[in-house]
């Protein structure tokens, strides 16, 4: 990625991006982008539909809202079936669209590609994308995390928070040996 070539990315997105100071109306863009919220409604089953299938399901009316970090902490395993654990999240790789992000200089901030081609224009060519769900191994981060995307072609809009904080769980439940386990455990019944 050259210079120059971050450099417009930058102000492109400087120019577009929303900054999300806590105050009432700062999703208020989003909300209307996506308007009728059957769009965003849980799968049959209770999984979360995303991406491909959310769009198969539901027409390419369906809105996609991408989330973005820099760096922080989170609650993620391992292991596919190993506790949840504290982690820190590493900085993002300087060739991604996270570290752009973060050199933005706007701590949270939304971009809605459907308001400015630009953004769209900018966020088009294919760059580092750091995915993090539930699994999470910054040892391998590079080869597990890390994938070339375009942003603009994959979602509607970017919710980029620079710096996460984990979330913290309300109680710890294990459940006994001999009771069935939900196949929601541990995220809910």
């Amino acid at each position: 990625m050259s210079h120059a070539v971050t450099s417009s990315f930058i102000a492109a997105v400087r120019s577009v991006a929303q900054p999300l100071t806590g105050v009432a109306g700062d999703y208020d863009s989003l909300v209307d982008l996506i308007g009728d919220a059957r769009t965003t409604e849980l799968g049959e089953g209770g999984e979360w539909n995303v991406g491909q299938l959310v769009r198969e399901r539901h027409g390419n009316d369906t809105i996609l809202v991408g989330f973005s970090t820099y760096q922080g902490s989170m609650t993620a395993a391992t292991e596919w079936d190993s506790p949840a654990e504290y982690k820190r999240v590493r900085p993002a790789l300087a060739e991604s669209y996270e570290a752009v992000f973060h050199s933005v200089g706007i701590p949270h901030f939304l971009l809605s590609f459907d308001s400015d081609d630009n953004a769209a224009e900018a966020l088009c060519p294919a760059r580092l994308e750091r995915a993090i769900g539930v699994i999470y191994r910054p040892e391998i981060e590079r080869l597990s995390h890390y994938f070339f995307a375009r942003l603009s072609e994959q979602f509607d809009a970017i919710v980029h928070i620079d710096e996460t904080q984990a979330v913290k769980p309300l109680e710890h439940w294990t459940p006994p040996k001999s009771a069935e386990v939900p196949e929601t455990y541990p995220s809910g019944q």
